[in-house]
């Protein structure tokens, strides 16, 4: 029964671990955004959607790691 507690709690934790990998995605996207707006101002209006678009796509990569966390944590 231990075994299967700190198994559980052992896959959450590995689960989580997309979270990071996530915020390092964000910060990227966001860091293309200045750097392309500062390299050329009046691409502001084109690359703007575009990074917005990549924040969700990472955001929701570190959503669905958190999913699978929970349900490791609270379904199994």
């Amino acid at each position: 029964m231990h075994l299967v507690l700190a198994a559980k709690y052992m896959g959450a934790a590995i689960a989580t671990l997309g979270l990071g990998g996530a915020a390092m995605g964000i910060a990227l996207v966001f860091v293309a955004l200045i750097n392309g707006t500062s390299r050329n101002p009046s691409l502001r209006a084109t690359l703007f959607p575009q990074a917005i678009l990549g924040f969700a796509l990472a955001e929701a990569c570190g959503l669905f790691c958190l999913m699978i966390s929970f349900l490791l944590l609270y379904a199994v």
